[in-house]
Formats: structure tokens, sequence, C-alpha cells
């Protein structure tokens, strides 16, 4: 039996485990994923002050543990955030808005095309990283 996250305690218990497993870790002040179109950064979502459980399995998956920083995630990448972030769609509490973006955000994928994900770790600090910067860009959009 796969493993289902049914309630909003079950999410928390999973955040606190993935974040324990992540050596130093800090959550950061905006995440996301993206495709690159032109050259730049396309993001699916941008969370900014939420997604706790899902910055923390995309950081698991990326090896990040804190501060401003860009990933390059291969397909098979993105696949193994989605599947170890799918038992959150068991609590129907909460809509799961970074899974549904990163699902959708994987099937526009062409052959050969990677994904790549972003981590700000504060809202307010620039950064030499250009994705990171349009991270920034996008976070600072009001939703």
């Amino acid at each position: 039996m796969l493993e289902q996250w049914r309630t909003i305690a079950d999410l928390d218990a999973a955040r606190r485990r993935f974040e324990a497993a992540i050596p130093g870790w800090r959550p950061p002040a905006a995440f996301g994923v993206a495709r690159l179109v032109a050259g730049r950064p396309l993001f699916a979502r941008v969370a900014v002050g939420d997604g706790f459980l899902p910055a923390a399995v995309l950081a698991t998956v990326c090896g990040h543990t804190g501060g401003s920083a860009s990933y390059p995630l291969t397909p098979a990448d993105l696949d193994r955030v989605i599947a170890l972030l799918t038992p959150a769609v068991a609590c129907t509490d909460l809509p799961h808005p970074n899974l549904h973006a990163w699902r959708g955000l994987r099937q526009q994928l062409s052959f050969g095309e990677h994904a790549l994900a972003a981590f700000a770790g504060d809202l307010s600090t620039p950064s030499a990283d250009p994705h990171v910067t349009a991270l920034l860009e996008q976070a600072a959009v009001p939703r």
C-alpha cells in the first residue's frame, strides 16, 4: 500500500521528516519550479511564505539546504519530486497548488528539455543567480 498523508497533522509530520533529513535546513522565503522559455525561467508557481512541505521535498531532490540558489532538474528529478509529494493529495483539507503546478509543468516538458528549481532565502536580498532574480521578480508581483 502506498503511503498517504490524510490529515494536516500527517502533512506536518511528513514535513518534519523531510526537514530533519536535510542537514542545516533553512526554509526558503520563496521557491518555485520553472521551465526555460527563450532562456528565461517561466515558473509554474512561485510559493512565498507557504508550501513548506513542497519546499522540503524539492530541496531533498536538489540537495538544497538554505539560502538562495537554483538547480537544474531533469525530467526524472521532477518525476521524483512529484512522486515524493503525491501522498499529500490524500489530505483534502488543503488544495496542494505546488504539486498541481509541477505536474502541469512536467507534462509541458518536451523531449530533452529540463526544468529548474529556484530558492530565495530572503525576499529583499538580490542574487547573482539570474534564475533566483527571476523568482524574486515574480515573488514581488501581487498575487
